[in-house]
């Protein structure tokens, strides 16, 4: 589509041949016309291919003008269109994309475990503010009063003959 359309016919003859296939061509010109369909390939050739096309136009109805600015509008969506197919597409185009979309999911992802670690070290530390808070005793040994238990007998004749070996 980036080429020019040439016309294999002569350009003296050309604008005859369109006046010819519309009907608005007659008298000398259209016989001298004839005489040189029946000697030029190249016209005769022209003139065949666009006979079909003009019956096809006479086929369907006028219709109205499309305006000034049509032809303009055209033009330019057609040179829009050549230019992006005549872009370079590039094979890396579609992993470039997905390559994208991973790094906007994995940035979610670190954006969600983020406030979630910085809300459970909130609660952890609110929990452990209120157990030391329950049992003063677990922090603090009163060794004023006998052993309540075994285990606080054990841990006072340990600490009491530490280091004496």
């Amino acid at each position: 589509m980036n080429e020019d359309f040439k016309s294999s016919a002569c350009p003296e003859f050309e604008a005859l041949l369109e006046d010819h296939l519309s009907g608005d061509l007659g008298g000398p010109e259209a016989a001298r016309l004839s005489e040189h369909l029946k000697a030029c390939v190249g016209c005769r050739a022209a003139f065949e291919s666009a006979a079909p096309s003009t019956r096809l136009f006479a086929v369907a109805e006028p219709t109205p003008d499309p305006g000034p600015g049509f032809a303009r509008l055209v033009m330019a969506r057609i040179r829009t269109e050549q230019e992006t197919a005549a872009a370079p597409k590039s094979i890396w185009q579609p992993f470039i994309v997905l390559a994208w979309r991973f790094a906007a999911t994995a940035a979610l992802a670190v954006i969600v475990l983020l406030a979630y670690d910085a809300s459970s070290h909130r609660q952890a530390q609110e929990e452990m503010a209120v157990l030391l808070a329950d049992r003063p005793h677990d922090l603090i040994s009163d060794a004023s009063g006998p052993p309540r238990t075994r285990d606080e007998t054990l841990l006072m004749m340990a600490e009491s003959n530490h280091g004496k070996h």
